[in-house]
């Protein structure tokens, strides 16, 4: 993302099928004996998971493979809770077939941008039906600014922005909301009751990117900041968060354009995957553990970093700008990322235990500025969309969203959308999958609905922009905020068709941040400088 942020400028039935009487004995009798035989299948089935992820409960819809087709899903909105089939065996980082599921089984919430390792998972349910404000924070005194420097001029920066995507988990009976805002500070707060359950901690700028909280239990929280360094917090400290180690945008060499930390890290097996706006992919082994005293502690070593550019690209994009601004995706045993280039890579982990370094095996170019996340279905498709700012032939050729199929790398672009009529254009939000569509708004406020197999868009709709807010789709429903202030429920639920609105709610100040959704809430903060909870 350019560092020139824009100005601060919301059932379906259940099918239930009604089984009468049969008044004969023989009839009843076939019915119980095909009752045992399904409970007898399903029981063995159950016991086939080879050591996959167990059965979980979860609410929304999350990714489908790409054939899936609109349509699919008839009629009604989706119940805000499903149980999902066990996963199949897999050996390596993240199982592919886990795309649109939760990341962790240990830690009940949505952990980090876009909830998983392929960055996927919205959150669950159930979507309030007639939201509005629970309350907000801060308290009636004022909002959340601080002041950064944009090109050597001092700049108020008020509330939080893109990323900004809150981690929302439930533990021991407690549900806790965490963010880093433009006030410069990570906050932790009582998801009930907006209160905070530790003292805001300040770092030395404003935080953009989203948190991450540690998926294996430990009470640590992972945090970017502008400030140079990316941040390790502990969370068993009482009320405070206590800082035990960062991470510097000059530990590594070279370096190129800047040094914020945007992406919101992936913690798997012990090691943290992160890139930096210094141009770098870095990846550290954190030696998690707990003190005699009980309290959590890490030592942590970088163990790789990689430049995110290469010659032939600042060859073909003729300047500097390469920062890693997006958060790191991982399918299968393949680190993903692109920059402000437009360099999509992907990086071989498979050796990475074995001391071995990560080898690159992908290399795309969208021709232009590339800080959205790339997302990962099922079946290992990439979804990439990209800025249209330096006008390169390159972005108009392969469109600004685009599938790319990483298993034919000569040839990988599987199909486009184009969206470079005008300048800045383009896409800044990740898209968001569900139910055999892509959904995606673009920085001049057009809200895409795109098939997901064919790349076909089925519908538009027109929002006040720039809309970077990454949409969410929970329970058939899809969030989109606007720049005006508005955040916006559609009715999904019949995929391809041009959604109905439900509902929306005037929250005021430009809506940038990723809302997240948790058991009957949404949490998002907006540019007027205030983070709210709405049920």
């Amino acid at each position: 993302m350019s560092s020139a942020e824009p100005a601060s400028p919301v059932r379906g039935q259940r099918h239930r099928s009604r089984i009468k009487r049969d008044r004969q004995r023989r009839a009843v009798a076939a019915l119980a004996a095909l009752t045992v035989v399904l409970v007898a299948a399903i029981a063995v089935l159950a016991t086939r998971d080879g050591g996959g992820e167990p059965n979980r409960t979860a609410g929304g819809t999350g990714a489908t493979d790409s054939s899936s087709r609109p349509g699919g899903t008839a009629g009604s909105r989706a119940e805000s809770s499903t149980t999902l089939a066990p996963l199949p065996p897999f050996e390596g980082w993240v199982n592919p077939a886990s795309s649109g599921r939760p990341w962790s089984t240990k830690v009940d919430g949505l952990l980090t941008f876009r909830g998983n390792p392929t960055r996927t998972f919205y959150g669950t349910g159930p979507m309030p039906k007639r939201p509005k404000v629970v309350w907000s924070y801060p308290g009636a005194s004022g909002g959340m600014c601080g002041q950064s420097s944009v090109d050597g001029q001092a700049k108020t920066w008020c509330g939080s922005g893109w990323t900004g995507q809150p981690s929302v988990w439930t533990a021991g009976g407690t549900t806790t909301v965490a963010f880093g805002a433009y006030d410069k500070a990570v906050h932790v707060l009582d998801a009930a009751s907006g209160q905070d359950l530790k003292q805001p901690f300040p770092t030395g700028d404003i935080i953009k990117g989203s948190v991450t909280v540690d998926p294996d239990g430990f009470p640590l929280l992972y945090s970017g900041s502008r400030d140079d360094e990316f941040h390790v917090f502990a969370m068993d400290r009482g009320g405070q968060l206590e800082e035990l180690w960062t991470l510097s945008a000059d530990a590594v060499s070279p370096t190129k354009w800047n040094n914020d930390w945007d992406g919101s890290a992936l913690v798997i097996d012990d090691y943290l995957f992160e890139g930096g706006e210094n141009s770098v992919f870095h990846i550290v082994k954190l030696n998690r553990g707990y003190g005699p005293d009980g309290k959590v502690t890490v030592a942590p070593e970088l163990v790789f970093s990689a430049p995110g550019w290469d010659d032939e690209l600042l060859a073909a994009i003729g300047d500097q700008e390469v920062s890693i601004e997006n958060s790191v995706a991982i399918s299968g045993n393949t680190v993903y990322f692109a920059n402000s280039g437009g360099l999509v890579q992907g990086w071989d982990i498979s050796g990475l235990k074995a001391g071995r370094d990560p080898q690159r095996v992908f290399r795309f170019w969208t021709g232009d500025d590339t800080d959205a996340s790339i997302v990962v279905d099922a079946e290992g498709m990439l979804y990439v969309a990209s800025e249209y700012e330096r006008g390169l032939e390159q972005a108009r050729t392969n469109g600004q969203l685009m599938k790319l199929d990483p298993r034919k790398p000569e040839n990988p672009l599987v199909w486009k959308v184009d969206d470079h009529d005008y300048q800045p254009g383009g896409i800044w939000a990740t898209p968001a999958l569900a139910d055999g569509m892509v959904y995606v708004p673009t920085n001049g406020g057009r809200l895409l609905g795109v098939d997901q197999r064919t790349g076909a868009v089925r519908w538009t709709k027109q929002l006040p922009g720039p809309t970077w807010q990454s949409p969410v789709v929970i329970d058939g429903v899809l969030i989109q905020g606007d720049c005006n202030g508005v955040l916006h429920g559609y009715d999904v639920s019949e995929p391809g068709r041009e959604p109905p609105e439900l509902w929306q709610v005037e929250l005021g100040g430009c809506i940038e941040s990723t809302p997240a959704v948790w058991k009957g809430r949404i949490y998002v903060g907006t540019r007027a400088g205030r983070f709210f909870a709405i049920g």
